[in-house]
């Protein structure tokens, strides 16, 4: 499975996920500062499903009808620490949601 983490995604959780063999580019390492629909034409090109903290995938897809062949992994909740999203997506590849298919595939937590 091939990731791509949006700007907003925790540097730490990517390479805790490369550690673990994950394939994962991430925007603020390679091309910090493009706009969510070049990061969603880089997932495109590359075959990867984008990671993000940021709603406004949802949007694109949605309402403005952007294809995103791989799908999207929306994190919606504030993490504790930096390697919080990383082990949201050890659970995420585990119980086999490895293919989103174009779709958007919410991850939430119940805070309480």
């Amino acid at each position: 499975m091939k990731f791509l983490a949006n700007e907003n995604f925790p540097l730490a959780s990517v390479r805790r996920l490369r550690v673990a063999h994950h394939d994962i580019a991430s925007v603020i390492e390679d091309a910090p500062g493009i706009t969510d629909h070049e990061v969603l034409t880089r997932a495109q090109k590359e075959g990867r499903i984008v990671v993000t903290f940021d709603r406004d995938y949802g949007e694109l897809l949605y309402r403005k009808e952007f294809s995103a062949t791989m799908g999207i992994v929306y994190f919606r909740f504030h993490p504790y620490s930096p390697l919080e999203p990383a082990r949201d997506a050890f659970r995420f590849t585990e119980v086999g949601r490895n293919r989103v298919d174009g779709k958007v595939y919410s991850c939430g937590k119940e805070r309480g």
